[in-house]
């Protein structure tokens, strides 16, 4: 692919005391692609996503979107530019209505009517969710907060949604529900990068992948060949056995 939405080149993080936790990432997310980071824990997926936000800096290396670097950008600067988080654990503002989380995915915009045709989206994608529009955000199910917490990523019309363990705390069925909707979010024109556990369902609806293991990365390409590689299946059974060189 010759445009490139996100990047990583060479991307290091430090932590305080010293903790290497990337070291060296190269990702690459096209325009309207879907690309999902496997990995388990402590291997930087978190961190990948934190860089992303900005919330943590690269020590070393940049990121760009569209072609720009961002290193040095606040979170709210990134999110008017295209990123929109959708945080693990949903991360909710609990006494605040489910309109009112909606409404705060788009809190840099004007509330026009391109602002009310986003909404409607959101309630088009989500049934339940207006339905429950009215309800206390905290009062959800794990399920309908995950909805919610999309709906209000969408509602700052990105370009690119980072979804951090979409699949966490749900029920098998809930979680073919969110993965679908993702699908056709990313069949929208909008793309996204994933980090997730369940690699079976990620790989399922991406188009390509990289497997990180403490922070660097050890295979990458299309997720039917990464679905099929046997240590894919290996790494989540224990530790992956697979030589960085």
């Amino acid at each position: 692919m010759s445009e490139t939405l996100l990047e990583f080149a060479g991307v290091h993080t430090h932590y305080s005391g010293g903790l290497h936790v990337l070291k060296g990432v190269d990702y690459r997310v096209g325009p309207g692609e879907c690309v999902v980071l496997l990995g388990g824990n402590a291997s930087g997926k978190s961190t990948t996503m934190k860089a992303i936000m900005g919330t943590i800096r690269p020590s070393a290396g940049e990121i760009r979107f569209e072609g720009k670097r961002i290193n040095t950008l606040s979170t709210a600067e990134r999110v008017r530019r295209g990123i929109a988080p959708v945080l693990e654990a949903r991360r909710l503002f609990p006494r605040m209505s489910v309109l009112e989380n909606l409404e705060m995915g788009g809190y840099t915009r004007r509330r026009d009517a391109a602002f009310q045709e986003d909404l409607d989206r959101v309630y088009a994608l989500f049934p339940r969710v207006k339905e429950r529009r009215t309800q206390l955000a905290g009062t959800l199910s794990g399920g309908e907060q995950q909805m919610v917490a999309i709906g209000r990523a969408l509602m700052a019309r990105p370009k690119l949604i980072c979804l951090d363990e979409p699949s966490m705390g749900l029920s098998p069925r809930l979680v073919e529900i969110v993965f679908d909707i993702v699908r056709t979010i990313n069949r929208q024109g909008v793309a996204i990068f994933m980090v997730e556990q369940n690699a079976a369902m990620a790989l399922e609806i991406a188009d390509r992948g990289y497997v990180l293991q403490t922070g660097q990365v050890v295979l990458s390409g299309p997720a039917r060949e990464l679905a099929a590689n046997p240590a894919i299946r290996e790494a989540y059974l224990g530790e992956m056995k697979i030589d960085p060189a």
